[in-house]
């Protein structure tokens, strides 16, 4: 049994996860599947926010790194949903 080809896209969840393993997990699947009809994606919450709001705080002085590392994230579960994900996750360096 399979999706019909004209669902767009299939959701996972990454609750339970790392930020690491949610991504490494995304890029594994689109690596596996690339020519999948649909596009295979997750909730990104786990793999964009804690990193993020932790390295925030809550601080003014703290908002410029937290960017970095959003847009580092953002990029590396990009790449992750094109199967293109490589090297150091950004929320382990």
């Amino acid at each position: 049994r399979t999706l019909p080809a004209a669902v767009p896209g299939i959701t996972f969840l990454s609750g339970g996860q790392s930020e690491e393993e949610a991504t490494r997990n995304l890029n594994a699947m689109n690596k596996l599947y690339p020519n999948a009809p649909w596009k295979l994606s997750f909730s990104f919450g786990r793999a964009l926010q804690a990193s993020v709001l932790k390295a925030w705080d809550g601080k003014t002085e703290n908002v410029e790194a937290a960017q970095k590392l959003f847009y580092a994230l953002s990029k590396a579960n990009g790449d992750a949903s094109l199967g293109k994900f490589e090297g150091e996750h950004p929320a382990t360096t």
